[in-house]
């Protein structure tokens, strides 16, 4: 079984990961401890000395000590620390990660964390796990664990939480080493497709997906929520997929409108940047997401909204915003350096934007249709419409089978 690696402060923190790489030995899993503090640990000898980690950096402890800007030092070790981990991960010595901190350790882990592989354990106990932990996550499959206690010295609650993440890595470690290499072999001749989905576009997108999984492909879905645009967005640009169906563009109203499901506004580039065939459409443009009633902006007052449940409140899109919405889907699109087109459902863009639907608006998709084609005609851009919604198979089939054609001829 590949070794765990412990990454943290031992200088602040020495007798928790000391506690930490114990329990891990004792649930049968091999420990490789990697000192990301910058003074002299405390109750615990690392394998790898901060002094390394820091030269991995290009600085040293020394230097981020006389510096005393913390916020350096953290970023710094944090640099060297992921790049010393991502080189054990590449030798095959490690087979997961886990850390521990508050705000400063979970930052540091957060860097080891977002440069590893999906798919490597990785476990991170936090006192920020309770609040927004997107800045630990990323677009990445990192594990959060609440500490409950601060990070700070064992005691009867540290050492339960502790001890079960130790139990959780050791397992998830175990379990790895004897199941990955057969899920590689299992899937190794079956092409990746990305495809991007919202609850008000999944009867597509499962159609879709029926299709593509007939034509041969494995399907990864992403939640079109912030973190699911950037992680698809991150395969695409390593080139890990064939193509992308890219059916749930919403996360670009989040970013125009200042929502909060943003996936920036490098949404719907990396595909095209990489040249990875892509087709594309306006699903769910209609709405902007909120949180409860109640969190909703006070400058919206008098818009449209719908409560899709009690912890999101939708709001429906303007024809100017989706007017600036397609021509920014058009001009990614023309930028692209691969193929590339757009597909717009004439019925309606999502779920709720369909004829007797609370967001059914054909005047603002008609503002961003005329958007589209405008940007993307004098690109020589192909704009596919279909007499369908977009959650009528008919028009996920299209959708599929032209993404297929595409993959096809780039062969």
């Amino acid at each position: 079984m590949a070794a765990v690696a412990l990454v943290g402060t031992l200088d602040t923190k020495g007798p928790d990961f000391a506690f930490l790489a114990e329990r891990l030995r004792a649930a049968g899993a091999e420990v490789i401890v990697v000192d990301a503090g910058t003074g002299e640990p405390d109750g615990l000898t690392p394998d790898i000395d901060g002094d390394a980690v820091a030269a991995a950096a290009g600085t040293s402890r020394a230097g981020l000590r006389q510096a005393a800007d913390r916020g350096r030092a953290v970023t710094a070790m944090g640099r060297g620390a992921a790049s010393v981990v991502a080189d054990l991960v590449a030798r095959g010595r490690v087979g997961g990660v886990l850390s521990a901190g508050g705000s400063g350790g979970s930052s540091i882990a957060a860097q080891v964390m977002a440069g590893l592989p999906i798919g490597l354990p990785k476990l991170l106990v936090s006192t920020m796990a309770s609040g927004d932990v997107s800045p630990y996550v990323g677009a990445k499959d990192v594990c959060i664990m609440y500490s409950v206690v601060d990070v700070a010295g064992l005691n009867r609650i540290s050492r339960v939480v502790l001890g079960n993440a130790a139990a959780a890595m050791a397992g998830m470690v175990a379990a790895q080493s004897v199941s990955l290499a057969a899920q590689v072999a299992d899937d190794a001749d079956r092409p990746l497709v990305a495809a991007s989905m919202f609850g008000v576009t999944t009867p597509a997108v499962e159609a879709a997906r029926a299709r593509l999984t007939d034509l041969g492909y494995e399907v990864l879905v992403f939640h079109a929520t912030g973190s699911g645009g950037r992680a698809l967005e991150a395969l695409a640009a390593d080139r890990l997929v064939s193509g992308v169906l890219d059916l749930t563009t919403t996360e670009l109203a989040d970013d125009l409108v200042g929502g909060v499901l943003s996936a920036g506004p490098d949404r719907l580039t990396a595909a095209g940047a990489a040249g990875v065939p892509q087709v594309i459409a306006p699903g769910a443009l209609d709405m902007v997401n909120f949180g409860p009633p109640d969190t909703v902006p006070g400058q919206f007052g008098g818009r449209l909204f719908f409560e899709h449940n009690p912890t999101v409140t939708l709001m429906r899109t303007t024809a100017e915003e989706m007017a600036e919405l397609g021509a920014r889907i058009g001009r990614k699109t023309a930028a692209a350096t691969g193929p590339a087109e757009v597909f717009w459902p004439e019925r309606g863009i999502s779920a709720l934007d369909a004829d007797g639907q609370p967001f059914w608006d054909p005047a603002a998709d008609a503002a961003c249709l005329a958007a589209l084609d405008r940007e993307l005609t004098p690109a020589g851009r192909t704009l596919r419409r279909v007499d369908a919604h977009i959650n009528d198979p008919r028009f996920a089939t299209a959708m599929a089978d032209r993404l297929h054609q595409m993959i096809i001829e780039e062969a």
